[in-house]
């Protein structure tokens, strides 16, 4: 008798199958992710129902097919364009935490990229995967730059793989300011970008305080790939359009949530 046992795809671990699915031909089947996932039919059309939810797919009878109006969404220059003044603002309040003589960790995020502007004159050493922060603060003698090896990824302007998580590893900082797609008090972080969120949990990893920076948008809010719980925060920098309602929520959870409600 047989008895070798097959191994169950978590749920995210499917809908990436699915995705990559996609990428690669453009449509798919509900048959062809059934043998690939090794999951029944009623599993895999409700994964695909969740993802067209997300704006990630389109359903087909029988299958699904790519999103295409949806395809450059999570470019980083879309996402720059995205919720722009408050972004502006979050890392206004972010700088207000950093001081002369701190390491800190900046990862890629699109909203952190507009903290250079705010810190360019502190005598500070920063640790970063984005390039457009490296652009931003290359040329000021008053802060040491250290830029992660790795793979460069054009549409996301970061350097992400397992040798710049590597080499993250080696590093320690006083603080880390990180971004994510969402945030939930029940789920943690999550991320559309796999690669993004690795690179941002080893940023959390090696640092002595780790501050979220994420707009109202995001707050209660699940992207594709959750990574971390929300324990590993210590601080989460969000914009006064906050509801008042998730105020006291995340503070009621003994969050440290920081906005212009709390510094008027």
């Amino acid at each position: 008798m047989n008895t070798k046992k097959i191994k169950i795809k978590t749920p995210e671990l499917r809908k990436k199958i699915i995705l990559n699915l996609l990428n690669d031909d453009n449509s798919v089947s509900v048959q062809e992710i059934v043998d690939e996932c090794k999951a029944s039919e009623a599993t895999i059309r409700r994964d695909l129902s969740e993802l067209e939810e997300k704006g990630l797919l389109i359903r087909t009878h029988g299958g699904a097919i790519k999103n295409t109006a949806t395809e450059n969404l999570f470019s980083f220059s879309s996402k720059m364009n995205q919720n722009m003044e408050n972004k502006e603002y979050i890392c206004k309040i972010a700088s207000k935490f950093i001081n002369d003589n701190d390491i800190i960790f900046i990862d890629c995020g699109s909203t952190i990229s507009f903290l250079p502007k705010y810190i360019y004159k502190k005598e500070i050493t920063v640790i970063t995967n984005s390039l457009p922060v490296v652009s931003e603060l290359i040329n000021f003698d008053n802060i040491k730059l250290m830029v992660i090896g790795g793979e460069v990824l054009n549409e996301r302007k970061a350097i992400y793989g397992p040798s710049a998580e590597r080499a993250i590893s080696h590093y320690h900082a006083n603080k880390a300011f990180i971004g994510s797609d969402g945030i939930s008090l029940a789920r943690g972080l999550s991320s559309y970008d796999e690669n993004e969120s690795l690179i941002t949990l080893k940023m959390a990893e090696n640092a002595d305080e780790v501050f979220l920076l994420c707009d109202s948008t995001k707050i209660e809010k699940d992207s594709f790939v959750n990574f971390a719980p929300v324990s590993i925060i210590d601080y989460v920098i969000t914009d006064k359009d906050l509801d008042p309602k998730l105020i006291s929520k995340y503070k009621r959870n003994n969050m440290n949530l920081i906005n212009i409600l709390v510094l008027q």
